[in-house]
């Protein structure tokens, strides 16, 4: 158990607080369309969460990376965000601990722009937000800001919470399931957010 005062619970965001799978797909599908490169929306499902140009790389050679990470960050505030929707349980995760007096964090692989516009779409209200940031470098921004928990969808995610000294909670709202989550470290996985409140409220106790 953790006391409410200083309490700090951080989430990653695609596809753990939103679902923004069609969004991404689309937003880089039209991207390649417009150098001439097929993405391929089966071969794109399972690398949603990794660092942007890890993903670029799987459909374009090095050369044309920074060209369709260009393009793509240009078009996704039009039609990557519209697409957007609130996972269940997200906004009474958010309302849960700030009724705690907690902080909540977000801490995405995506550009902190990007996160930002997303956030304002769907209307959920965080206290923080860095981008880019991707496992381990998750976990620093999280140990630095003292994290009591991180709740995110990918492995990369599970190793920055255990980086950090945090509690892992791993969501299974994205590509992966919970036995790789709990390989990566997660010490709880639960299908989607909707009894996160009642899970908060055991594990910091009663608000006062």
């Amino acid at each position: 158990m953790v006391t409410v005062v200083g309490l700090v619970i951080g989430f990653d965001l695609d596809l753990t607080l939103v679902d923004s799978a069609d969004g991404i797909t689309a937003s880089l599908a039209e991207a390649g369309r417009r150098i001439g490169v097929e993405v391929d929306p089966e071969r794109l499902e399972p690398l949603l969460g990794l660092p942007l140009e890890d993903t670029l790389r799987h459909f374009v050679d090095e050369t044309r990376v920074e060209e369709l990470k260009g393009l793509y960050r240009a078009l996704y505030p039009s039609i990557g965000v519209p697409a957007t929707k609130l996972l269940p349980g997200a906004k009474e995760a958010v309302e849960a601990i700030h009724d705690f007096r907690g902080r909540v964090v977000v801490v995405s692989a995506k550009i902190e722009s990007a996160v930002r516009e997303v956030l304002d779409h769907v209307g959920l209200a965080a206290d923080d937000v860095y981008g880019e940031r991707f496992a381990e470098t998750k976990g620093a921004v999280l140990r630095e800001l003292g994290a009591d928990v991180f709740v995110g969808d990918h492995p990369g995610d599970m190793i920055g919470a255990r980086w950090a000294g945090a509690y892992a909670m791993g969501v299974t709202t994205g590509p992966h399931d919970s036995v790789a989550l709990r390989e990566a470290g997660a010490d709880v996985v639960f299908s989607d957010l909707l009894d996160f409140p009642y899970w908060l409220a055991d594990f910091v106790g009663t608000p006062t």
